[in-house]
């Protein structure tokens, strides 16, 4: 097992892989991010962020063989909080291999490198006092979602605030953030459209924007989206982004 200190190691055993990317938080320094860690084995690769998007995660490729190999040697150094994460087909069979691995559901990564069209106008970032008021829109409408106004690891919110009705006073509509972003992939999260402001393209049109910044200064943007928002992963598709399959799988611990 080779552990790896520098983020440029990562990125050349990663091999364009988004995710792995994402997961090392790497800083314009060439550093790992804040207590990330990375191993090699053969082809496989591990990258264990703690705390990122709500969840220690182990970021895993490689060859079924030499990840389980890599898994196992990586849980015992960072502990049993930390969930492999990677292609359905090899967290599949790492949980097949691995002893108290339990799969939780398929999702989708979904990334590009291509600016989206220009968005709707009335498309900006918000500042702080809006988005302090974005916080009753997902106390509201989303309060599951990872990516919250009053999160400190947000860097910013894009939104549309418009009245819902003539005569309301103008209010955020519809909102998505800039989040766990780092070098060589931005990060697209907390998502939220007014349920009375559906319909009207909004949620495409802040998504479009986020994504295009996130392009353009990082040259890559991506996302986590749930298999079953049929509706979430068309507007996304549309914007140009393109999906694969991943999976997780957590420790079960055991009372002794």
């Amino acid at each position: 097992m080779e552990e790896l200190i520098r983020l440029d190691d990562v990125e050349e055993a990663a091999a364009g892989d988004g995710h792995l990317l994402w997961a090392a938080q790497g800083q314009h320094d060439g550093r790992l991010g804040p207590g990330v860690r990375a191993w090699r084995h053969g082809t496989a690769l591990a990258v264990a962020s703690p705390d990122l998007s709500a969840r220690d995660r182990l970021a895993v490729k490689g060859s079924a063989d030499d990840a389980a190999r890599l898994v196992r040697h990586v849980l015992t150094e960072v502990g049993p909080t930390y969930r492999p994460v990677g292609r359905a087909s090899l967290i599949e069979s790492l949980a097949g291999t691995i002893p108290g691995l339990s799969l939780f559901p398929a999702f989708y990564w979904m990334e590009t490198s291509a600016v989206p069209d220009p968005p709707a106008i009335g498309v900006r970032w918000l500042d702080e006092v809006q988005v302090k008021e974005a916080t009753s829109l997902f106390d509201r409408f989303f309060p599951d979602s990872f990516a919250q106004p009053d999160d400190g690891g947000t860097h910013r919110w894009a939104g549309i605030v418009d009245s819902l009705d003539s005569g309301a006073p103008p209010e955020p509509l519809a909102v998505a953030a800039d989040v766990w972003s780092a070098a060589g992939c931005g990060f697209l999260a907390g998502v939220c459209t007014h349920p009375g402001a559906r319909g009207r393209g909004l949620a495409r049109a802040v998504c479009g924007f986020v994504l295009g910044e996130l392009v353009h200064r990082y040259g890559r943007a991506a996302l986590m989206v749930h298999g079953g928002n049929r509706s979430a992963i068309a507007v996304y598709e549309r914007l140009g982004m393109s999906k694969r399959p991943l999976a997780g799988a957590q420790v079960v611990v055991t009372a002794p």
